[in-house]
């Protein structure tokens, strides 16, 4: 079933997603080459506890831990690791969920670790516009396929990248995954028609190769690149607006003016 969230819940998940944003920002002062990925883990952890939230992921189908932390051809699910020592050149890339009194928000942010290669930051640059792309497509009275077309239109038509299938973005509030699910492929004018009041995750993962993943990792999480390629992935948590789409996990308030909700 998709619910509508009324003006409260979007203010406290807006509240919920600032607070993912501050940790977000905060990890880009500490990831750098020869740390490892548990203390990404750990940051989170205290992060959350210091401002009154909770961890979601924790205790999620099993899950142990309050972030995903997936490198290079890790595409998702990807186990923070007192033994995975970051280096120069990694695509490192972080998805974690807040719950802040009830209310949930979702994001996944990629960061080049140390001194980038060129690959990387075009795999990174390309993704994050496709995110946008995507976005700007949660219009009211928009369909879900024109936001997954637009996305793949940019990814494979124009860059030649993989847009990954099997994961796709998803509706969030009260729990971590509602109705809808929210492709990032598809073709425009199809699907569930866009209503105000939706909020929704949109989370492009893009490979550097296929878009095909191979999801038979011993832990029974991680999903990887079929070919070892690279893979890329930001998400917002947003909600679909008669004034556009908002985006309530913004890391930036400049870039991100016209998709801030209005206090």
């Amino acid at each position: 079933m998709i619910t509508l969230k009324s003006p409260r819940e979007i203010k406290e998940m807006a509240k919920s997603g600032a607070i993912l944003a501050g940790m977000h920002r905060g990890l880009r002062k500490i990831i750098k080459p020869g740390i490892s990925s548990w203390e990404i883990e750990l940051f989170a952890r205290k992060y959350y506890k210091e401002h009154d939230a909770i961890a979601a992921q924790i205790g999620f189908e099993g899950y142990k831990y309050a972030t995903c932390v997936s490198i290079n051809d890790e595409i998702c699910h990807g186990f923070p690791r007192k033994d995975l020592i970051l280096k120069d050149g990694d695509l490192l890339k972080v998805d974690t969920v807040v719950d802040y009194h009830g209310a949930m928000s979702d994001s996944c942010w990629s960061y080049a670790v140390g001194k980038s290669t060129p690959e990387v930051d075009k795999l990174m640059a390309v993704t994050k516009k496709a995110l946008y792309l995507g976005i700007d497509q949660a219009q009211v009275g928009n369909r879900l396929g024109d936001i997954g077309a637009a996305i793949q239109h940019y990814t494979e038509d124009e860059n030649g990248y993989g847009d990954v299938r099997e994961f796709v973005g998803h509706g969030i509030g009260p729990t971590m995954h509602e109705s809808p699910n929210v492709p990032h492929y598809g073709e425009a004018g199809h699907g569930l028609r866009l209503r105000a009041g939706m909020t929704i995750t949109i989370e492009p993962m893009i490979n550097a190769g296929t878009w095909k993943a191979e999801m038979d990792d011993p832990n029974g999480w991680t999903a990887r690149t079929a070919d070892g390629s690279l893979s890329c992935q930001y998400e917002h948590t947003l909600v679909i607006t008669d004034d556009g789409p908002k985006i309530l996990t913004s890391q930036d308030p400049e870039f991100d003016q016209k998709y801030l909700l209005n206090d």
